[in-house]
């Protein structure tokens, strides 16, 4: 399960405290914010002992399937040899290379001959975590069948560098850690093709229902967005506002801390994502993030005739 390190998140508070930087100000300052991302890029190259616990990078397909669920293991056991598969935040890639091992054809063996091939696979992480696992895998492939890219958020990628996808996962990766919430969806989606699917997670939110606290005692929810009036809307309903989608939710209660999961179909390729502008950030595994929903754009007001 995506267990949360609590001794890694009171290390963070204190030393906010002590650097007198409120760990969850509620502030448009901009120097603080990009002193809060200098210290994520340090979590994100964090080797050996200097790699902060509860920032994992070997998940297996097994936890994918656990986290987001039948809807997902089915569209990735229903991709064909055409198809393209992108799972951002891969780390090592073991999900991965789960998928084109030999006990991934045993357990999925419905429909194989249909499908035929494995389809074709994107790994994407911010730093190179690739091990003699991955490159043996990928000696053993048709060239372009299995890629490794990393040194960049998503964001900076071109749509001429990624391609379409018709699946695109998300375990913990960009979808929690980002500092632009609307660039990452806008990104998403743009490399969807229409009736492709975005399977994505995050831990300890506000649920679509709204009837759960913050599962740290004295602490916000991890991920917030917050309406005009200040109240936190959840993940979830802001989902729902992006047109040409489908979305669906699922908070799962049982997983410590509590996640909810989300499901996006494309549905078509008028894509207009809710502008969200970034109050805070706080570094962490994943951090702790506040996001205001813009104001949405006014059409111009009809004259009245002569």
């Amino acid at each position: 399960m995506l267990i949360a390190n609590i001794r890694h998140r009171l290390l963070l508070i204190a030393t906010a405290a002590l650097l007198a930087q409120p760990a969850f100000a509620q502030t448009k300052d901009s120097t603080q914010i990009e002193l809060e991302k200098s210290r994520q890029q340090s979590i994100y190259h964090g080797r050996g002992e200097l790699r902060p616990e509860g920032y994992t990078i070997d998940r297996g397909l097994n936890t994918y399937g656990d986290a987001l669920g039948p809807t997902f293991e089915r569209a990735l056991a229903s991709l064909g040899p055409q198809d393209r598969w992108l799972d951002i935040g891969a780390g090592r890639g073991q999900a991965v290379l789960d998928y084109f091992s030999l006990s991934y054809d045993k357990l999925n063996a419905e429909g194989r001959e249909r499908r035929g091939k494995k389809a074709r696979v994107v790994a994407m992480s911010i730093e190179d975590r690739r091990t003699e696992d991955w490159n043996h895998t990928a000696s053993r492939l048709e060239p372009k069948q299995l890629q490794y890219l990393f040194d960049k958020r998503m964001g900076e990628y071109t749509a001429d560098e990624l391609g379409r996808f018709q699946l695109v996962s998300d375990v913990i990766g960009g979808f929690s850690y980002t500092d632009n919430l609307q660039l990452f969806m806008e990104k998403v989606l743009s490399i969807m093709t229409v009736n492709s699917t975005f399977h994505t997670v995050l831990q300890d939110v506000r649920s679509e229902q709204g009837n759960n606290k913050p599962h740290y005692p004295d602490s916000p929810f991890l991920t917030q967005i917050r309406d005009a009036s200040g109240t936190d809307i959840g993940v979830c309903a802001w989902l729902k506002q992006i047109s040409c989608v489908e979305v669906s939710c699922m908070h799962k209660s049982s997983w410590v801390p509590p996640i909810e999961t989300y499901q996006v179909r494309k549905t078509c390729e008028s894509v207009s994502v809710p502008k969200l502008d970034t109050i805070s950030y706080t570094a962490g595994t994943p951090p702790e993030r506040v996001f205001q929903l813009g104001k949405p754009s006014q059409k111009p007001t009809a004259k009245p005739g002569p």
